[in-house]
């Protein structure tokens, strides 16, 4: 075991770290205030959207501050290598290699936890027992979930998301200023077709985010829930992306695919699981909440261009200011006789998505009418700054 830890760890032997690596500030502050509590800190999100990234950025940041290099770990679990391994036997053989004795601080950086059975207890195990800081990753909410709550009170969970349009600027390297902001139109259309996986900004491929479906549904899907038939998610992901901005019908996905609306709404919580799709509820009351159709939207952008191309603009629009808004606000859409606004707030805010469009004489009078504190329409992109006030 001794050489793979070596092959992950670099810089035991050169005490430096020599990979150039993208910051994401807004991310990469917050992991870095975490470093002096006790806490483990689950990163969990998209395959591939840079949480493995972001750990390599703190190993960086750590040996800047002075830690020694031996007493920093990398690893990542998914590995075969590691597969007869429990996470503790991993732990004890590498401080037997660098003769580290129990009490003495170690960082371990445990990548695809998710792939050893019983990880949580490992971890509260490790947590209880060693003089560690913890950070685990995980590409599967639902994997990640602690079902029998062993790290209540021990872990903080950080969500990493896909570039948003200023970090897709950053970087391209592209800076605009104020003065620019007429050509803020023609880059997020550049945006829609790149997405926001940081590698595919850096290199923008098709068949790279391709590959990224195929994987999620291949390793993350089929493979762990033990289903059989993989070309059928992928003709359902594909109805997914058709219709995402809009609300979803379960049993008519099922009828058209010729499965039952309980394995459809199951496959549907197995995309949901893995990030590649979020699903929105309507306001009202809670019977409304819960049955009424979920509207879906895509996780990114350039994932949604795969199979939707350049049409409707407006879509991938209102879907990029779901991904905005997500996680600063709880979200709803608002569906009143027929007539549809898309996001209302449980603070009472209105926000409408418009692409250079305006509001048709029935989606106004519910806008202006409906009970809200605060009525938001984002008409264009450079007015997407409003988000930013909320």
């Amino acid at each position: 075991m001794d050489e793979i830890l070596y092959q992950y760890n670099p810089w035991w032997e050169d005490s430096v770290f020599s990979e150039e690596i993208i910051p994401r500030e807004r991310y990469l502050g917050r992991l870095i205030n975490y470093l002096d509590n006790k806490q483990i800190i689950s990163l969990t999100g998209l395959r591939r959207v840079g949480k493995t990234t972001l750990m390599k950025l703190i190993i960086k940041y750590l040996i800047r501050k002075c830690v020694p290099s031996k007493l920093i770990l990398y690893i990542s679990l998914d590995d075969y290598l590691f597969h007869r391994n429990s996470i503790i036997e991993i732990i004890n053989e590498y401080r037997k290699l660098h003769k580290l004795k129990v009490e003495e601080k170690i960082y371990l950086f445990l990548d695809e936890v998710t792939y050893k059975d019983n990880f949580h207890i490992q971890l509260k195990n490790i947590y209880d027992s060693q003089n560690t800081k913890i950070f685990a990753a995980s590409s599967s909410a639902s994997m990640l979930r602690d079902k029998k709550a062993s790290l209540t009170g021990r872990s903080i969970t950080l969500e990493i998301k896909p570039l948003d349009l200023e970090e897709y600027l950053f970087f391209k390297g592209i800076t605009l200023k104020k003065r620019d902001k007429q050509l803020y139109k023609s880059y997020f259309l550049d945006y829609i077709k790149d997405g926001g996986m940081p590698e595919n900004v850096l290199n923008p491929n098709r068949e790279y985010l391709m590959n990224l479906v195929d994987d999620i549904i291949q390793k993350d899907i089929t493979a762990f829930h033990g289903l059989k038939n993989h070309q059928i998610l992928r003709d359902y992901f594909l109805l997914l992306m058709e219709r995402s901005g809009k609300q979803l019908s379960i049993n008519k996905i099922a009828k058209i695919l010729g499965i039952s609306p309980d394995t459809s709404k199951r496959y549907l919580s197995y995309f949901e699981s893995t990030y590649l799709i979020h699903l929105l509820p309507r306001w009202g009351k809670t019977n409304q909440k819960l049955l009424s159709a979920k509207k879906i939207y895509a996780s990114d952008l350039g994932i949604k261009h795969l199979f939707m191309g350049n049409r409707d603009f407006g879509s991938y629009f209102e879907n990029y200011i779901y991904l905005v808004l997500r996680n600063k606000k709880t979200l709803y859409y608002l569906y009143e006789n027929s007539v549809e606004i898309d996001f209302y707030t449980d603070d009472k805010i209105l926000i409408e998505s418009k692409f250079y469009a305006r509001l048709n004489e029935k989606q106004n009078k519910l806008f202006s009418e409906y009970p809200a504190n605060k009525r938001i329409v984002i008409d264009s992109v450079d007015k997407l700054s409003l988000l930013n006030e909320l």
